[in-house]
């Protein structure tokens, strides 16, 4: 169980990547978001009780997500709980949507169909740019770091001791594709994770200078 999220009177929602502990909050790279919202309380709100009350994990699945599309103030954010939602389909078909830029920063990186999307996308012109955790790659043989680098992308090991923890795809600097969701076939089928699809370039544009932070950090492509 991965989902991290906190709701708060049944009107507002924290959430991210960021695991609720020292390191998470001090040493790993990490991002929380804090949103007012009762529609998306109550979509949180539906999916603990299905844990805490139901005792529903994994593939327990009860896909009843009061409102996975909802606009708040203007802005479209689509909620997804895995395994429930199924949530890899949406995200593969964002990143072939892509016509400019995709961005990414990947804790675990090993999903074979949006490493495809990414090589298809920048096949076709697209700048994609992405640092994948140093330790995951390392450890981790079903990683697509190696395959994106053969390709020709623009993809770094991170810089940081500790780790670098964001699961993010920010898509045109328009798009960003975030939360506990790992980039894996454990998290699509298996953990109970939530994601978050928000269309706002301004929120885009926070998750830029953080991607460009840790970018920099990052080492080189031949490390």
């Amino acid at each position: 169980m991965h989902n991290k999220f906190i709701v708060i009177d049944r009107s507002q929602v924290w959430t991210g990547s960021m695991n609720f502990t020292d390191s998470g909050t001090y040493q790993d790279n990490n991002n929380l978001i804090h949103i007012r919202s009762g529609d998306l309380a109550e979509n949180y709100t539906a999916e603990f009780e299905e844990m805490f009350t139901d005792d529903l994990f994994g593939d327990s699945i009860r896909a009843e997500t009061p409102h996975p599309d909802l606009t708040i103030e203007g802005t479209r954010i689509e909620t997804f709980f895995s395994p429930d939602d199924h949530p890899a389909a949406r995200i593969t078909e964002l990143l072939n949507s892509a016509q400019h830029s995709i961005h990414f920063l990947a804790f675990s990186f090993t999903t074979d169909d949006f490493g495809d999307a990414l090589i298809d996308r920048a096949s076709a012109g697209v700048t994609v740019w992405g640092v994948m955790e140093a330790g995951q790659v390392r450890s981790n043989p079903g990683t697509e770091y190696d395959r994106l680098l053969q390709a020709g992308l623009e993809v770094r090991l991170d810089g940081n001791p500790e780790h670098m923890h964001h699961k993010v795809f920010i898509i045109d600097e328009q798009i960003v594709i975030f939360g506990s969701y790992n980039f894996s076939l454990s998290a699509e089928t298996r953990n109970d994770e939530n994601l978050l699809v928000i269309d706002s370039p301004e929120l885009a544009q926070q998750f830029m200078q953080e991607f460009e932070r840790v970018y920099e950090r990052a080492g080189k492509t031949d490390q």
